[in-house]
């Protein structure tokens, strides 16, 4: 079934994934063209090398005239709204076409990906469904008490704005009662000076009797409106407290979650991506019920400033308190609503281009945008971003090395409300690393990127100095150094807590909480999860036969010891079969093809009560980053072929493989070999070129000898053999000498421990150039 067709099966996976698909490529072009998008290599165009513009220009014009055609098509009057929606795509694309192919690719992929990470986890969340529709349900009950508050606040702040400019009203009207009385008590003062007379005595009772009148409205009236002052005050109070209680809601709960949520996408966790809309949405209300009832409360101030009225003993005027708390409110929903939107790569190689997307959620709605902010990045150190945790005034200005395209002007687009930065081309050029902690590696240090900014609110009224610190990353100088940094990386993700010292984690957890992180990152490569019977065979490779439930897995077990009579560590071993399953064998995976995870002892006790010919698929124990045929042989006994590795099926596919080798009949535990395979065999392809020249095939064999004698015998007769000498036969570890197995691990080890400059230069040549006979 196409990726398409999985997307159109379900009305879930339908529904979420309209959100994902982005103007230039809308979800009309991916129904018109779902077969011809599927069909394309993209992840053979490397959008981050200009030399692939060509490549990328040509399938896209073909894109646009399949596009062009299908709207020409459509000529009934019932089609007439999509035929106009596919001609505004074709010249969307076109527009972002003649802008930046390679920009347009990138999108397309991560759209295709996206599709197949929301499947899959459709897929995988179809097996836990109660827990699924329990999650839904509480964030369902959180996103509707989070509005009912926002809804309740906001008729607050209109009650309480009608009260304002009710208090305002009788203020003036107090002003002009006042103005009244001085005006009699002038009357008087003239009067005063007058002859004694009965009209002077009787006007000037009638103006005493006015006064007298005046003076009790007016002291009623300070009595009316000092009430209405507090009163007013206690709603603000209340308000304000219903606010901070909204924010830690918001900030503390939902985004500290979003945050965690985004760590954890790191090992593989799928993201859904409205959910940071949702919180702007939160966000920009709370900031405006926040600068709304700023306004009210500095309103009543200059009030009361106007019109001094002293407060009776034991009550306090507590506007000033409460202007400094909303204001404080207003100061933390900004800060902690500076956000990396887009991480930066955790693994990140020194010279590669890399980028992250850095968001303001409540920019729009405070007008931040009005006075566009510069957002500068620099890398800083696991010390260095502590210290800028204690408020160190130095520590905004360290940095730990220099990067490239490091600054730009945050951009404000109307049609989301969205205040961001892109930074697309950004480049490591050096980095300093901190002094050697013992054994620690270079792929142990972390450091992190900072993104700082400056804002203003309110026509420069409240300046904000703003930054926010990346995910830790593990900076690395050469390929080698990848398994180990990814280790590093997916431990600090997995086990990071809230509100922690940068950037510590503990040495040891429970094996369930590794092991669910195992099986998300497995799935996020390969397609399929780990079941729980490669889960316990995963664990024994830790605890023996120890009950894994049990057990906790140290730092040192996991990536620094190696296992017991081998030359690598646990994760290496994991991470080789990972990524050769995902590289080579991902479709053979999620078709359950290849069982993978078990051992070899296992595998004869299965294979030796079956017909010959039956055949399973495992991952090597010895050979890092292989994957062996055990075989049923004519007389019952178990073979075993060597590991074949990613060398190996760069040349020939392990279907091909297995198609080649006749003794291979039956999957275990009862398919047909090519009711499995047949659909992932490659084409012959012809016999006789064009310029009459033969074309040889590649073709796996095993000797005749090897169906028969010693099951031990595990040496294959592949293509490699055939111009390879047989000093260089493919052996697996535990075949090899000590000398061997040393020489297998100089350059890992080398390159982890020596310094950068030395891992780019002099290490690989001198490796590389070594001479080795066993």
């Amino acid at each position: 079934m196409s990726q398409w067709a999985k997307v159109q099966q379900s009305p879930a996976i339908f529904r979420q994934m309209q959100t994902y698909y982005p103007p230039c490529f809308p979800m009309e072009v991916r129904y018109f063209l779902c077969q011809w998008i599927e069909e394309q290599q993209w992840d053979q165009i490397d959008e981050n090398n200009p030399s692939f513009v060509p490549i990328a220009e040509k399938i896209l014009m073909e894109m646009l005239d399949l596009l062009r055609q299908k709207a020409e098509e459509l000529t009934s009057q019932e089609f007439f709204i999509i035929r106009i929606k596919l001609e505004e795509s074709v010249q969307r694309i076109d527009v972002a076409l003649k802008r930046n192919p390679l920009e347009l690719v990138q999108i397309i992929k991560n759209c295709l990906s996206m599709e197949q990470r929301v499947i899959e986890q459709a897929e995988q969340s179809s097996k836990q469904p109660q827990k699924m529709e329990e999650f839904m349900d509480d964030q369902q009950n959180i996103s509707e008490k989070i509005m009912t508050e926002i809804q309740s606040l906001t008729q607050r702040t209109k009650i309480t704005e009608a009260d304002s400019k009710n208090l305002q009203h009788k203020q003036e009207s107090f002003i002009i009662r006042f103005s009244d009385c001085q005006k009699v008590t002038g009357q008087l003062q003239q009067i005063a000076q007058l002859p004694n007379t009965k009209e002077k005595i009787a006007k000037e009772i009638q103006l005493r009797t006015q006064k007298d009148q005046i003076d009790n409205q007016l002291s009623g009236l300070a009595q009316e409106l000092l009430h209405l002052r507090m009163e007013l005050s206690r709603k603000y109070e209340q308000t304000i407290h219903s606010l901070q209680e909204l924010q830690k809601e918001i900030l503390d709960n939902e985004l500290i979650s979003w945050k965690r949520r985004q760590q954890l996408a790191g090992n593989g966790l799928l993201m859904d991506n409205s959910s940071i809309e949702t919180l702007q949405q939160w966000c920009e209300s709370l900031a405006d019920l926040i600068w709304q009832n700023r306004q009210q409360i500095k309103k009543s101030t200059q009030l009361q400033q106007q019109l001094p009225i002293k407060f009776p003993d034991g009550e306090e005027d507590i506007l000033p308190r409460l202007n400094d708390t909303i204001t404080g409110l207003l100061s933390s929903l900004v800060t902690s609503t500076f956000i990396v939107e887009h991480q930066p790569p955790q693994v990140l190689k020194k010279d590669a281009r890399f980028g992250a997307v850095v968001r303001l959620l409540v920019g729009g709605k405070l007008n931040v945008h009005m006075n566009p902010p510069q957002v500068k990045a620099t890398i800083i150190s696991e010390s260095q971003a502590k210290d800028l945790l204690r408020n160190d005034v130095k520590a905004k200005s360290d940095t730990s090395g220099d990067i490239l395209n490091n600054t730009g002007i945050m951009e404000y687009q109307p049609s989301n409300g969205q205040l961001s930065i892109s930074f697309r081309n950004m480049q490591l050029k050096k980095i300093k690393r901190a002094d050697k902690k013992g054994s620690e590696a270079v792929t142990e240090e972390k450091f992190c990127i900072l993104f700082q900014s400056e804002f203003s609110v309110g026509g420069n009224e409240l300046v904000f100095q703003v930054w926010t610190l990346s995910l830790p990353v593990v900076v690395t100088v050469h390929g080698n150094q990848e398994c180990n940094a990814t280790a590093t990386v997916l431990w600090d993700n997995a086990f990071a807590e809230p509100g922690r010292v940068p950037f510590t984690v503990p040495d040891q957890v429970e094996w369930r909480l590794l092991a669910d992180q195992l099986n998300m990152k497995f799935m996020s490569h390969t397609g399929k999860g780990l079941s729980e019977t490669n889960l316990s065979y995963i664990a024994s490779k830790l605890f023996n036969n120890k009950d894994p439930n049990s057990s906790f897995v140290t730092w040192a077990q996991f990536n620094k010891d190696t296992l017991p009579g081998r030359s690598f560590t646990f994760w290496e071993w994991f991470y080789a079969i990972q990524k050769l399953t995902k590289e080579h064998l991902k479709d053979l995976w999620t078709d359950e093809a290849i069982i993978g995870f078990v051992s070899k002892n296992q595998a004869q006790d299965w294979l030796s009560n079956k017909q010959s010919g039956t055949f399973l698929l495992r991952f090597s124990d010895s050979e890092i980053g292989g994957i062996t045929i055990a075989w049923t042989g004519e007389r019952s006994e178990v073979w075993n072929l060597a590991p074949f590795t990613t060398k190996d099926f760069n040349i020939r596919g392990l279907a091909d493989r297995v198609k080649d080798l006749n003794s291979l009949v039956t999957l275990f535990p009862n398919k047909p070999k090519d009711s499995v395979f047949s659909k992932y065999y490659t084409t012959t392809a012809e016999n006789v070129n064009n310029d009459g020249y033969i074309r040889p095939h590649l073709k796996t064999t095993i000797p005749d000898q090897y169906n028969s004698g010693d099951p031990d015998m595990r040496q294959p007769f592949s293509p490699e053999a055939e111009y390879e000498s047989n000093a260089n036969s493919v052996l697996s570890s535990d075949e090899l000498d000590d000398g061997a197995q040393m020489y297998a691990i100089n350059l890992q080890q080398l390159t982890d421990y020596m310094p950068d400059d030395i891992v780019e230069t002099d290490v690989q040549q001198l490796l590389e150039s070594q001479q080795f006979n066993f």
